[in-house]
């Protein structure tokens, strides 16, 4: 029987690195897929993992359909068995109907990876219907951590290096380990530098980033009853 099955997790968890696992393990077994994604951060076209791992993609825009690119794939004599869809949070609610209606009528396993909820801890559209129409919702195992090194539950935006709540729900950057802004092309220089960073619920609510959590600690800001004693002891 196909499944529809939602790996979901944070930023920096792995999510793509699997992916690419699990098309590689399914050719291997003779089986056909086929490879989707949106606003991967390496470009258009392409699935690419943080630990340099890339292959391309078939890019998803606001008009594909997924009935549509199996059932033309298949009119051509071409065999997909199932497809990997990376970035799953961008997807439409519709274009999820669409991939649980493959996985139903055509017997093509879809597996779908993505970010669960964006920088203001709202779940995106794509992810929600996944949970919804999901035969399975796997929380991916490897953890991510913030700063502090507690496992990391919530993603965060910031805005040349600091950490805002506010705005567009999609903006492509990057995770930036070091806690300084991960840097996107930018037309002007005078453009703001966007980047994620992966916190701990603690620290998401506070609003320290490792940027904002080294200045302080460079100041001299840091009081034992305001920060952790990991931070604490890190830092005296």
């Amino acid at each position: 029987m196909a499944e529809l099955i939602f790996f979901s997790g944070t930023m920096d968890c792995g999510k793509s690195t699997l992916a690419l696992q699990m098309d590689h393990n399914h050719k291997a077994r003779g089986r056909g897929g086929v490879r989707f994604s949106r606003n991967d951060r390496a470009g258009a076209s392409v699935i690419s993992s943080r630990l340099g791992l890339q292959t391309d993609a078939v890019e998803v825009d606001d008009t594909t359909d997924f009935w549509d690119e199996v059932v033309r794939r298949r009119t051509k004599g071409l065999r997909v068995d199932y497809l990997i869809c990376d970035e799953a949070q961008f997807y439409s609610p519709v274009q999820v109907d669409q991939l649980a209606r493959v996985v139903d009528e055509m017997d093509v396993d879809v597996f779908a990876f993505g970010i669960t909820s964006d920088f203001r801890t709202k779940l995106f559209p794509g992810s929600q219907r996944l949970v919804e129409l999901a035969d399975r919702v796997q929380v991916l195992q490897v953890e991510a951590l913030c700063w502090c090194g507690r496992r990391a539950t919530h993603n965060a935006r910031t805005v040349d290096g600091i950490m805002v709540v506010e705005g567009e729900q999609v903006v492509v950057g990057d995770v930036a380990m070091d806690g300084t802004p991960s840097e996107e092309p930018v037309l002007e220089t005078t453009a703001p530098v966007v980047g994620y960073e992966t916190l701990c619920r603690r620290h998401y609510m506070r609003r320290v980033t490792a940027h904002g959590a080294n200045l302080m600690a460079s100041r001299d800001q840091l009081l034992p009853f305001d920060v952790d004693a990991c931070l604490w002891r890190g830092t005296h």
